[in-house]
């Protein structure tokens, strides 16, 4: 089953990790350019991030597991 999330209709989510990787990874991004991200507070860029991400349905049925993949992709790819 598949859920439109974002203001991008035509994107589609999934209630999965992968779904959940691509979301993280481009909202990071976002808050990075965004003036709240704070470069010395990365457990907050990460809360900042989940709170903005709440309605994915990987969050919303998995939320321990969302907060493990966010830090797994941080440490991953280096997003920090």
């Amino acid at each position: 089953m598949s859920f439109s999330f974002s203001s991008n209709k035509t994107e589609r989510v999934f209630n999965n990790a992968d779904s959940f990787a691509i979301a993280f990874d481009k909202e990071w991004e976002d808050q990075k350019s965004a003036l709240n991200y704070n470069v010395n507070d990365q457990e907050e860029n990460i809360r900042i991030v989940l709170k903005t991400l709440k309605d994915h349905p990987f969050v919303i049925h998995s939320p321990k597991e969302a907060e493990q993949v966010a830090r797994f992709r941080i440490r991953l790819l280096g997003l920090d």
